[in-house]
């Protein structure tokens, strides 16, 4: 047995893998091939996909429009959705195959390193349909600070959001809960650094 043979790539990899392939080919794709590629929309790859561009150094407002594409997708999960269905000016958005694969080669180690600890099926009453209705809310306001033009503020909540759609990938209930832990770490922080700018933009406008 080789024993420096590499582990095998978990579900979110090869399916990161597959849609970079499928962009490869197509050139560009859209928001609503980018959740339907793999076949039936999964509310997990969803979130993952979702929230990978916004750690991903992308010119442009791109962690505005992922962020708001996730709140459409918390919103689905509040109201108890089996399959994400993104607004047509939404949907159409396409991006094309060089970001797909910037988004992969940034995101690819941070996924990997999560993969590793995931065991499938661990305390799964915590990542069953049920508890899945409840992460609605906890992923819209990991999407809002997502959104939010916050220098440097989109590592901790797409890292949370990362271990949620991964742990609901894999029935991991104790990667969810992780991942909602640092959920709420990810939003003190960005509350903290809003409000430390608007005490900024205040102390300038009173100088």
């Amino acid at each position: 047995m080789n024993e420096s043979a590499s582990p095998e790539p978990g579900e979110a990899t090869q399916r990161m893998r597959r849609l970079s392939e499928h962009a490869t080919a197509a050139g560009s794709v859209s928001f609503d091939e980018l959740l339907s590629t793999m076949g039936r929309a999964s509310i997990a790859f969803a979130i993952l996909i979702l929230a990978l561009p916004a750690l991903t150094p992308i010119p442009g407002p791109f962690g505005f429009v992922f962020g708001s594409c996730l709140a459409v997708v918390s919103l689905q999960i509040l109201a108890g959705y089996s399959r994400i269905r993104l607004p047509s000016f939404l949907g159409r958005r396409r991006v094309s195959a060089e970001t797909i694969e910037l988004i992969f080669r940034y995101t690819a180690p941070l996924v990997t390193r999560i993969e590793a600890f995931l065991k499938r099926n661990r305390m799964r009453h915590l990542a069953g349909p049920r508890a899945q209705a409840l992460l609605g809310l906890p992923v819209l306001l990991l999407a809002i600070a997502v959104a939010l033009p916050i220098p440097f503020g989109n590592f901790l909540p797409v890292g949370a959001l990362v271990m949620i759609a991964l742990g609901l990938m894999e029935r991991d209930g104790l990667v969810i809960m992780m991942g909602l832990g640092l959920g709420v770490i990810a939003l003190i922080a960005s509350a903290g650094l809003v409000f430390a700018a608007m005490q900024g933009v205040g102390w300038i406008i009173a100088t």
